[in-house]
């Protein structure tokens, strides 16, 4: 079984803004940098004919090319935070395209979450700290509401295979699909 994902590889200038972000924010386990990217589709655990057939598919895409940026962060988990996110300027084309690379994954028969797509960057994954260090956390998020990034242009789409270790996971590219 192959662990994969269909992503959005950042380019150097953001994945610096973001490194920024993180070092300002207090989280416990930050994502690192190389590993920084936008999922557009967790495909999870598949047989190699499941991502044959979801690659196939991924390779007959013929989307053009748009512009992104990110903006503003935020905290996953609610009174209990677990994730710390930087968010993407709403993008019609972003939605348009992960609506069609997830039904590309399901028709190939990966086992996809039923979760709702809500576009943005993992900067860490932690554990719900306790109330004095989730307070730091939520006011240094809330100080980072004016975060945003200068747009970049999405040239390509990259499926990753992602290696679980004791220090977080390792993300190995399996290929890149160009845009239009």
């Amino acid at each position: 079984m192959i662990r994969a994902f269909l992503g959005i590889d950042l380019p150097p200038a953001v994945r610096g803004a973001l490194q920024v972000q993180q070092f300002l924010l207090p989280m416990p386990r930050k994502v690192e940098p190389e590993n920084l990217h936008l999922t557009l589709v967790f495909l999870g655990d598949c047989s190699e004919l499941v991502l044959d057939a979801a690659h196939e598919g991924f390779g007959a895409l013929r989307e053009p090319r748009f512009s992104l940026a990110l903006q503003g962060l935020g905290l996953f988990g609610k009174d209990k935070p677990r994730v710390a996110w930087a968010g993407v300027v709403p993008s019609p084309e972003l939605m348009h395209l992960q609506a069609k690379v997830e039904t590309i994954a399901r028709r190939a028969g990966c086992p996809l979450d039923a979760r709702k797509f809500v576009p943005h960057v993992t900067l860490g994954r932690f554990q719900p700290p306790p109330p004095p260090d989730a307070m730091r956390l939520e006011r240094a998020i809330a100080m980072g509401q004016g975060f945003r990034t200068d747009p970049w242009e999405i040239t390509e789409l990259t499926l990753w295979r992602s290696h679980l270790t004791g220090k977080g996971s390792h993300y190995e590219v399996l290929t890149r699909y160009p845009l239009a």
